[in-house]
């Protein structure tokens, strides 16, 4: 009596080429995929980083009072200072002096560091909008820049007008780290 099985799956010597071939093809995959979180990220913070200079302009022109922007490095007790990229406070500035004054000043929106090890600059401490809608002090460039350095770099420029415009090739950018 003979039974004739018929076996229909994968040996093991084809299932190790099918998973050595999909390895080598997601490791080539990789670092394209790489770039693409890089440049995505990149976007995102330039993108909140216009949100927030727009909602500081606007509220100063609906509420018609003095709207700063700083950066901040300690979100947990909000006050001015630090660096850029470790994030940034938009408040009310009833004292019209840029600081933010705990019990005073209203706090209208908190950003956190910048994630991916990415780096922010800009040539002020803050930027303060008047009733008008007008940025105070001088027009300035952020320059964001991540670890791949001056060819991947974003800027935005905030005018004396107070609006916002995003930096092209021709526009001075800071070196990137």
């Amino acid at each position: 009596m003979s039974i004739n099985r018929h076996n229909s799956g994968f040996t093991l010597l084809e299932l190790m080429i099918t998973l050595a071939i999909a390895a080598i093809l997601s490791s080539l995959a990789a670092p394209s995929f790489s770039n693409m979180i890089k440049d995505n990220r990149m976007t995102t913070q330039y993108n909140e980083l216009l949100a927030s200079l727009s909602t500081a302009r606007s509220e100063a022109i609906k509420r018609g009072i003095t709207i700063t922007l700083c950066k901040s490095n300690d979100l947990a007790t909000p006050a001015c200072g630090g660096n850029w990229q470790d994030g940034w406070i938009v408040f009310v500035d009833d004292g019209d002096d840029g600081t933010f004054d705990v019990g005073t000043d209203e706090l209208l929106k908190v950003h956190s560091a910048l994630s991916g090890g990415n780096n922010l600059n800009y040539n002020g401490d803050e930027i303060r909008y008047s009733p008008d809608g007008l940025a105070q002090g001088f027009n300035g460039t952020f320059t964001l820049c991540d670890d791949r350095g001056n060819a991947d770099r974003k800027g935005l420029i905030v005018s004396n007008t107070g609006r916002a415009r995003k930096a092209i090739a021709a526009d001075a950018l800071a070196n990137c780290p």
